[in-house]
Parts: structure tokens; C-alpha cells; sequence
């Protein structure tokens, strides 16, 4: 047994950069949503707690940013806490919420990326808010790949958010609620999303083998392209990752027609 992994280890990088070399140079993914799914299965799976696996997972960010910044894709959407996850009890969300909060500042204090908090950020705690809007504020001005961080995010919470921030915008207009829906259509309602003045996600990957949304950007992934990946998000390789564009840029896109 350690002697076939030993094979696969040194046959890897030749595996790799065979995928890699017969990449299209063009028609890749502009934004790319990622739902790092699957780091409490490989915890137990691997025989450690859960807050082990979301370290893991929080590891492997930094490593994903730069295959992006690789391939040449301007916006990722990391989706790290779902405002399901936020019901989940005191003693697996608290350690979460702090493993969120360390890698954000990390990756803020690279100074590669712009970091874009997206979510319901008044459900959670004030000093997690507070942490991402640091994060957000500190990168304001650096030219690198635009990184929504997702947390305490749900797709029909952004929806209904939208619509409140669209009656409340037209109340503070003076226009009454006839008035509004005489005019109003999907852009009124786009103006108003987290990812507002950003492209619609051109790929969705969800890594742990699931294949469903969940929830995951749902206004925006309506013209995207999936890709379900059996490995846990701790294990997702640039391999992994190459594979996922190779698959996007076999495809042929036809926009929802």
C-alpha cells in the first residue's frame, strides 16, 4: 500500500502538468463561485474534530487564489458560512466563526486580493462583522482578483434583502408601491444584490460529492455552468481545480436558450 502511494506521489506532478498543457488558453471562466464543502467529513474521516477540518479547509483558500490568479479569472465567490450554519450550536459555530474571521485578515494582509464581505452581515456577531468590514476596508485599493467572501450568506436571504433595500430606496423617493411595479424588472432588483456592479459567476464548483446549490447564488448562477467534485475541499488540488476549468471550456455555453 505505501509503495503504490509512493508511485501516485511521483507520478502526480507529471499527471499535472499534462492536464495543465492541454488547458485551453482561451474561454475560461471569468468569476468563479466555490462552495468549499466537505470539512467536517474529512475530519472524521481522518479521525479529528470538526474544528480541525475547517482549518484544513481555511488552509487551502490562499492556495485556490493563486491557481485563480494563474488562469487568469478577476472574481472569485467563496461561500465559508451559511445563514443555516449560523443555527448550528455554540460549540462548533463559535471556533467557526473565529476560523473565518483568521483567514479573511490573512488573506487581507497579503495584499493580493480585494476582499468583498457578501452576506447578512447584521446575523452575526459584531466582531465577526466588524473583522470583515476591517478585511474589506484594508484592501479597498489593491489591484488583484476581486474575492467575495461568503459568510453568513443564503440566496433567498440576499433576494429578500434586495427587495428591501429596493421598497426602501423608493420610499426614501417618494414613490408609492404602484409606482414601483410599473417599472420594476430583474435589473432594479440586480442593483440591489450583494454582488451588485459585478458579472453574473460564469462556474459554480462544490467540492465533497454533493451536486445541488444549497442556496449558493442563486439569482446570479442562472446562466452558470457546474461542476461537482468528489474530493472534500481540505483535498482539492490545482489538478482538481484545472479539471474544473478544462470541463467549463469543453462546454458549450448557450447562456439558459
Amino acid at each position: 500500500m505505501r509503495a503504490r502511494q509512493r508511485v501516485k506521489r511521483l507520478l502526480y506532478p507529471a499527471y499535472e502538468a499534462r492536464v495543465v498543457r492541454f488547458l485551453p488558453t482561451e474561454g475560461l471562466p471569468q468569476h468563479v463561485g466555490v462552495m468549499l464543502d466537505g470539512n467536517r467529513r474529512w475530519a472524521k474521516a481522518v479521525g479529528r474534530d470538526t474544528a480541525h477540518g475547517h482549518r484544513a479547509g481555511a488552509a487551502n483558500i490562499e492556495p485556490l487564489l493563486g491557481w485563480c490568479e494563474e488562469f487568469g479569472i478577476e472574481v472569485v465567490t467563496l461561500w465559508l458560512l451559511s445563514t443555516d450554519n449560523l443555527n448550528r450550536p455554540a460549540a462548533e459555530l463559535t471556533p467557526l466563526l473565529g476560523i473565518i474571521e483568521e483567514a479573511v485578515a490573512s488573506l487581507a494582509d497579503t495584499r493580493r486580493w480585494r476582499i468583498h464581505p457578501v452576506g447578512a452581515l447584521d446575523l452575526l456577531p459584531a466582531k465577526t462583522s466588524a473583522r470583515l468590514k476591517e478585511a474589506e476596508e484594508a484592501t479597498r485599493n489593491v489591484d488583484g482578483i476581486l474575492v467575495n467572501v461568503a459568510v453568513g450568506y443564503g440566496g433567498r436571504q440576499e433576494i429578500a434583502d434586495a427587495v428591501r433595500a429596493l421598497l426602501v430606496e423608493a420610499s426614501a423617493q417618494g414613490r408609492s408601491i404602484d409606482d414601483l411595479a410599473k417599472d420594476l424588472d430583474v435589473e432594479h432588483i440586480a442593483e440591489h444584490l450583494y454582488t451588485k456592479g459585478q458579472p453574473d459567476p460564469d462556474l459554480v464548483i462544490r467540492t465533497s460529492g454533493e451536486q445541488r446549490l444549497g442556496g449558493f447564488l442563486l439569482w446570479q448562477s442562472a446562466k452558470s455552468e457546474f461542476y461537482f467534485c468528489e474530493a472534500m475541499w481540505p483535498d482539492f488540488r490545482r489538478v482538481d481545480f484545472v479539471r474544473a476549468l478544462r470541463a467549463y471550456a469543453a462546454r458549450d455555453r448557450r447562456h439558459g436558450t
